[in-house]
This record gives structure tokens, sequence and C-alpha cells, in this order.
């Protein structure tokens, strides 16, 4: 059953289709903040995720007239952040030693809680993933989204979502029972 939140983003797509501008100014202020969010949760970096953001932004709107079901909008657009942010990161691979350290030196300051600090261990951990569990953990933890949703967006069957989602968890056990 779909939620009052995606028929309005159907509802917008359709508007935008049929010539509607504010439709469009809609679905941006909706949307812009939680891209955001996901694009950060790839870069690590607030500046290259408004970036990607506004990369994707320019992408959706030239495309938006072309989505033949317009209850795809959510993970339509997400996947193509996604597909943004990745490329963002594998560009950024070869950052100066410099600023691998800096970082490095931030991840390691110490929380005053102890939730705090237990999640800075499971951040940590995650980041020790490999890259494709690293996305569906991201994805299906962090973002909400669905294994349905997860597989569209990364364009692979929903098996593969949970067996990356089951081998992330076991290796996250393992990681975190070491430390």
């Amino acid at each position: 059953m779909r939620n009052q939140s995606d028929i309005l983003d159907s509802l917008l797509v359709v508007e935008y289709q049929n010539g509607n501008k504010k439709a469009l100014a809609l679905l941006v202020k909706r949307w812009h903040s939680k891209f955001c969010h996901l694009a950060y949760g790839y870069t690590r970096n607030f500046s290259d995720a408004q970036d990607v953001v506004q990369d994707s932004w320019q992408t959706i709107i030239k495309k938006i007239k072309q989505i033949r079901d317009p209850n795809a909008f959510k993970s339509w657009a997400s996947r193509i952040v996604v597909r943004k942010a990745i490329d963002r990161v594998r560009g950024n691979k070869f950052d100066s030693l410099e600023n691998r350290e800096i970082a490095t030196e931030r991840e390691e300051e110490p929380e005053p809680s102890d939730e705090g600090m237990r999640i800075k261990r499971v951040q940590r951990a995650i980041r020790n993933l490999p890259e494709k569990q690293q996305e569906v953990v991201r994805l299906f933890y962090s973002e909400a989204f669905s294994l349905d949703e997860i597989a569209d967006i990364l364009k692979i069957s929903r098996g593969t979502v949970k067996s990356r989602l089951y081998y992330a968890r076991e290796a996250l056990k393992q990681i975190l029972k070491t430390d």
C-alpha cells in the first residue's frame, strides 16, 4: 500500500508533465534535503553532497517528462542521486594523504556519551564493509528504503539485496565482536 507522500509525489510528477511548473518547485522542496542526506551518506562531505544533488536535479528535470510511471519517482530520482554520488566518490578516491589524515582524526574524536561512542563504532564498522554491502546497508537502515526500492535504485534483484544485507550483517557482527 502506498502512503500519502508517495501519492502526492506521483500527482506532482503528473502535474509537471502536464506543464505546471509549480509542481516541480514543490517536488524540489519536498526532496532536496532528503537527497542531500542520501548523497552525504556516500560522499561524507556536505559540499560534495550538495554538488551531487545539484547535478542530480539537472538530470531529473531534464528527464522527468519521460517517466512512464509517476509512482516510481522516489526510486527513480534516488537512483540518479546514488549513481552521481558513487561517481563523485570514485572521482575523489585520490584525495591527498593530508585530507585523509584530517578525516581520520575527526572520526577518532571521542564522543562524550556511551551511545555516541557506540554509534561511531558502528559507523566505522560499516565503512569496513565492501562498497556494495555499504550501499545496501545505508539505503536500508539510514534511508529506510524497502528491499524492492533498493533493488530498483541499484538495478539489482531483490534476492541480491537480501543477500548483501545478510552478509553485511554477518560481517558487522564479526567486526564489532573484535572491536
